[in-house]
């Protein structure tokens, strides 16, 4: 009787994501907890591709994003790594500070409570 030993399955080389880490996300999960209790969001996705992660805001569920912050750790040195997308594609802030990124959309916060 011969034993082997079990060999892990492999589909292939391993792929890196990108993701939010537990700061990146407790940042951007307060504004969206305070736009929800305001009424203005309703529902949001998040997407940890190969090359960057993105957080999708949607008023309702079945729509398009009406905001997608994304983090592309490749553009670190040049324009900074995170940004606020708006629905049309525009991209409204970017820059290496996350919370000085979404500080536009804290604006929009003070103008949804008035």
């Amino acid at each position: 009787m011969t034993f082997q030993t079990p060999v892990p399955f492999s589909r292939g080389p391993v792929q890196s994501q990108v993701a939010f880490d537990r700061r990146e996300l407790s940042v951007i999960l307060s504004i969206y907890g305070r736009m929800v209790a305001a009424g203005e969001w309703r529902d949001y996705g998040i997407s940890c591709l190969s090359d960057r992660a993105v957080f999708s805001i949607f008023r309702r569920t079945a729509e398009n994003p009406l905001y997608r912050v994304e983090k592309h750790p490749k553009l670190r040195n040049r324009q900074g790594m995170y940004s606020v997308v708006g629905m049309d594609g525009q991209i409204l802030k970017r820059g290496p500070d996350l919370k000085n990124v979404m500080r536009i959309l804290e604006r929009k916060l003070i103008r949804a409570v008035n």
